[in-house]
């Protein structure tokens, strides 16, 4: 990466700001801070980020996400944003027009819908961290410098859409 370019700056969204858009959030800061900017937010933001949200990264991936909270995109209302991406249909559904024009990208199902035992809960949220570990990594491996931004949307959603999981003991919407 140019060393002159500012960083791109990466709004991660979903409802609750709770749990994926938590682990994207710092996933990616974890994978690439030279590169990246990174922020998340939800549509209605829960109280607080899921316990396994923070528990998953932190004993699977050694990354300290003790500082994420959960908040409202309107914090956001006047930052400019060189991707959105949204990491639930609600959120996708729901999104605002961002100024700027960011290239957008949707993925990820909801881990926190899961109905079981613990274990299959903390499963569903490893499964969808990795998920979203994969495809982050996938996003800070592109060449950006030698893309058009029409090349670059492209490539974005087609990332949100490699290896969809289905989540076991997901309760049915």
């Amino acid at each position: 990466m140019n060393p002159n370019r500012p960083r791109f700056k990466i709004l991660f969204l979903c409802t609750g700001n709770s749990a994926r858009s938590i682990f994207a959030e710092y996933q990616l800061k974890a994978i690439a801070p030279a590169r990246f900017e990174t922020y998340s937010a939800g549509a209605s933001p829960k109280p607080a980020p899921h316990s396994l949200a923070l528990q998953v990264p932190r004993e699977d991936f050694k990354m300290d996400a003790s500082d994420a909270y959960s908040k409202s995109w309107q914090e956001f209302n006047d930052a400019q944003f060189d991707f959105v991406i949204t990491l639930c249909d609600s959120a996708r559904e729901n999104c605002p027009v961002w100024p700027g024009q960011p290239i957008v990208a949707h993925c990820s199902p909801d881990p926190a819908a899961v109905a079981g035992s613990e274990a299959e809960k903390r499963r569903a949220f490893w499964q969808v961290a990795q998920q979203i570990k994969r495809r982050l990594e996938l996003l800070a491996s592109l060449p950006f410098e030698k893309l058009d931004a029409l090349r670059l949307q492209a490539a974005t959603k087609e990332i949100g859409l490699r290896e969809k999981i289905q989540i076991d003991s997901q309760t049915p919407a």
